[in-house]
């Protein structure tokens, strides 16, 4: 097996950050959107997306089932698995981050410690956390994947917000409650807040 102390990283000889972000008259940053499943992270991330790409502003979006169904496809639900789903969204978003694109990530992170994890990896200075702040009896009354039916059967061990905790972010940088806000409404509190992060 190889040596670990054989990898020498190339970090110091290549562009820096900020010469992608010229080249693309951009500023990078890092939107996490958590929440239960069900919040509308996803829906908020598509339509955040989608006005970002009309300024002309390019962006990435990276899904929890997206990911799932690729670079992470060989993970379960375990605890371990979960912790490491998340390491690698962060080590691949701070790729994007670094090459000067706006990047969007929606994935439950039930607690603090992973999206802590996140930021660390990522950097503090351009994480910004976006609690979907959703109530689960409306989260569970829209059940668009039928999953919380099957928690609640026990179909679904561990299910976040049935049968496993989910714990609210401290200091989100922004909380948008989708049973009180519009997609519309929500998208254009994200804009006021990144809009003047992202342009040069």
């Amino acid at each position: 097996m190889e040596n670990k102390n054989n990898i020498y990283p190339i970090f110091d000889r290549m562009l820096t950050k900020q010469d992608k972000e010229e080249l693309l008259g951009q500023r990078s940053v890092m939107i996490w959107f958590t929440g239960l499943s069900g919040s509308g992270k996803s829906t908020i991330a598509i339509a955040l997306e989608r006005e970002l790409h009309k300024r002309g502003l390019l962006c990435r979006i990276l899904d929890g089932d997206n990911i799932r169904s690729g670079i992470n496809n060989n993970l379960g639900f375990s605890e371990a698995d979960r912790i490491e789903n998340i390491r690698r969204i962060a080590e691949v978003s701070k790729l994007f981050i670094d090459s000067g694109i706006i990047t969007i990530a929606a994935f439950i992170s039930p607690n603090n410690d992973v999206r802590e994890m996140a930021a660390n990896i990522i950097g503090h200075e351009q994480f910004l956390e976006v609690y979907v702040s959703t109530p689960l009896e409306e989260c569970e009354k829209r059940d668009v994947k039928g999953l919380y039916a099957k928690a609640r059967k026990g179909e679904i061990k561990d299910f976040t917000g049935v049968s496993a905790p989910f714990e609210a972010p401290q200091h989100p940088a922004l909380a948008l409650d989708t049973s009180m806000l519009t997609v519309e409404q929500s998208v254009n509190k994200l804009l006021e807040m990144i809009l003047p992060k992202v342009q040069m």
